[in-house]
């Protein structure tokens, strides 16, 4: 039998391996912006077009590359951060495997410009598919630039798996996020589409964060720090009372890497037990410092994965310094809720050894029983009284009582409260009750074929989401005015998607009086909306948008309905009257498609006489 395995060409392993490198544009902003970072940076600008499918180019002033490093850059496995496998227990740079460029060399078309500041001329490459099609001498800054041009445009199943261009934008925007708020030292700079998105001057980490996500944030945060010999923790958390409902923003970073790690998320989670409102996520930017030799990154090609060599003492450590920081500014509830805050000693005195005993001044010639002379008179601490007779109590009680009774022979009383009997009338019809909730989720009905079982949550969401797209549809709806506009405040990524859906959410009844790059102003809300439900629409619409996997049939109206039928429906565990579950089911089955939620979920189940006589047999 002839032999039957054989070597894959260089083209075709890095088509493979740009698989697992590269699943998206943001996957390719992230590898570049960490390129920059290791080149020692201090400026750096991302540009990016239609979400990345177009362009993506960064453009740093970092150490640049020689003409011989700039062609090595795009092989496999070629990189300046290691030399040897003992290297991968002391990383200090974001990349090491050298698999970026040459990934995504393999699946774009890729223009590199480059040069070092002891050159006089930089180096410019092009290549397509792996193939290089030029290398000159050109003139340019110090720095690199590096552009990726029609990604996935030798894969296009690739390229068709692509979310639309407002999910892959938000993609983009949080691997930004993540590398700016990793090194607040760095100036970050992001246009979008030819317009400046995010400019983010050199900062401390407080000032980044504020950059990033608002304003509104600085009031929000409170800082996190402790130092022990196995881990150094510094960061903020967000206070309680501004948990969302979604985990934007929490971020994780292990020696100025982002990371993910459920095990580190369940530890803040448990620090603040007791703190948060149900289903609602807290925020938190912590950077923690370990040893090197203590972690492997080298666990994905994505390198957000880390192993610790003692998970547990990091859960320990991180659970009790974010509870003592809520504690100490606070935040968390105590016992006493007489204590003075006043008397609270200072955490920055608790390595102050022997306070002093305070000097206490006092007259030791006091005596409050002792009787003063003034001018010749005796002047005594009490007062002396003569107490009177015991009879003269009574007094003048006698015309008292006489003026007692004239008062109540003029005073008239209501006459006795007429009531009938419950079973006097007999012309009353007596009403049946045709449902029944059970656990205070499910709503049972009788049909003529046997018994109709309904979810109350996803039944009050078919019947919402069809007054919406009425309303948005037809344009005609009910609107009331609040007596005090409710201001809200959000990133300013947030309020640019507030901006896009503000002409169908007024069609609804929502109207705004004021939208600023970082709070909107809400004057008026749908009329079956209660004020307290507002913010928490806003938010899970925005969380929508974001996440939202486009189909054929997507359109912004549809998934704004939906967001606001998901917000606003009946939940789960809510006591209805029999008026509430009456309403709920005629409204049903008054819908063009009562069986089904608008996810797709079914809404009631029937029973038939013959299913129900089985279960005795």
């Amino acid at each position: 039998m002839s032999d039957i395995i054989q070597l894959l060409p260089d083209h075709v392993a890095n088509q493979i391996a740009a698989g697992e490198v590269v699943q998206r544009p943001a996957s390719v902003v992230k590898e570049l912006l960490e390129n920059a970072i290791d080149a020692h940076a201090t400026i750096i600008k991302l540009l990016v077009k239609d979400a990345g499918k177009t362009l993506v180019q960064v453009i740093d002033n970092g150490s640049g590359m020689s003409v011989t490093d700039a062609r090595l850059s795009f092989e496999r496995h070629a990189t300046s951060k290691i030399r040897s496998a003992e290297d991968l227990f002391q990383l200090h740079t974001k990349g090491f495997r050298g698999e970026a460029l040459a990934s995504i060399a393999a699946i774009a078309h890729v223009e590199l410009k480059t040069k070092q500041e002891q050159d006089e001329v930089g180096t410019q490459i092009v290549i397509e598919g792996s193939e290089v099609v030029s290398q000159d001498v050109i003139v340019t800054t110090k720095g690199t630039s590096i552009a990726v041009k029609n990604l996935f445009f030798n894969i296009p199943a690739r390229r068709n798996f692509l979310k639309s261009n407002q999910v892959e934008t938000r993609h983009i925007i949080d691997e930004f996020h993540r590398v700016a708020l990793a090194h607040p030292n760095i100036q970050f700079v992001m246009y979008h589409n030819g317009s400046e998105s995010f400019n983010l001057p050199e900062s401390n980490y407080r000032q980044r964060i504020v950059n990033i996500f608002g304003a509104k944030t600085n009031e929000k945060l409170v800082p996190v720090n402790e130092e022990t010999e196995v881990l150094k923790i510094s960061g903020f958390v967000g206070k309680p009372e501004y948990a969302k409902k979604t985990r934007g923003e929490q971020f994780f970073f292990v020696n100025n890497r982002f990371i993910k790690s459920a095990y580190l998320n369940h530890a803040i989670t448990s620090a603040f037990e007791g703190l948060l409102k149900d289903n609602t996520h807290a925020s938190y930017f912590l950077n923690l410092t370990v040893n090197p030799q203590t972690i492997d990154i080298n666990i994905h090609p994505t390198k957000t994965e880390i192993k610790f060599d003692d998970e547990h003492t990091l859960y320990a450590i991180l659970r009790a310094s974010v509870k003592h920081s809520l504690g100490q500014f606070n935040i968390a509830p105590v016992l006493d809720f007489e204590r003075d805050a006043n008397l609270d000693t200072p955490y920055n005195y608790k390595d102050v050894h022997n306070p002093s005993v305070p000097n206490i001044e006092f007259d030791r010639s006091f005596n409050p029983f002792k009787e003063k002379t003034v001018s010749g008179k005796q002047i005594t601490a009490f007062k002396k009284q003569t107490p009177a007779n015991w009879d003269s109590l009574y007094v003048g009680l006698e015309s008292k009582g006489t003026q007692t009774q004239k008062d109540f022979s003029s005073v008239q009383f209501e006459s006795e409260e007429q009531t009938g009997s419950i079973f006097g009338d007999h012309t009353q019809v007596e009403k049946k009750q045709t449902t029944f909730q059970i656990q205070n989720k499910y709503i049972i009905s009788t049909i003529k074929s046997g018994i109709l079982v309904i979810d109350q949550h996803r039944s009050h969401q078919r019947v919402l989401y069809e007054d919406f797209l009425k309303n948005m549809t037809i344009k005609e709806s009910m609107s009331q005015q609040l007596l005090f506009p409710v201001q809200l405040h959000f990133s300013p990524q947030e309020i640019e998607i507030i901006n896009q859906v503000k002409e169908d959410l007024e069609h609804t009844g929502f109207l705004f009086s004021e939208i600023t790059s970082d709070h909107i102003e809400i004057s008026g809300v749908p009329v079956h909306v209660p004020e307290s439900e507002v913010s928490v629409i806003l938010e899970q619409l925005i969380s929508d948008i974001e996440n939202e996997v486009p189909d054929s049939n997507f359109s912004p109206t549809d998934l704004l309905a939906k967001s606001m039928a998901k917000s606003l429906a009946v939940k789960t565990g809510q006591f209805l009257s029999v008026q509430e579950q009456e309403h709920l089911v005629n409204s049903l089955f008054g819908c063009k498609e009562p069986n089904m939620s608008p996810t797709n979920k079914t809404t009631f189940i029937t029973l038939g006489v013959d299913e129900l006589d089985k279960k005795f047999i």
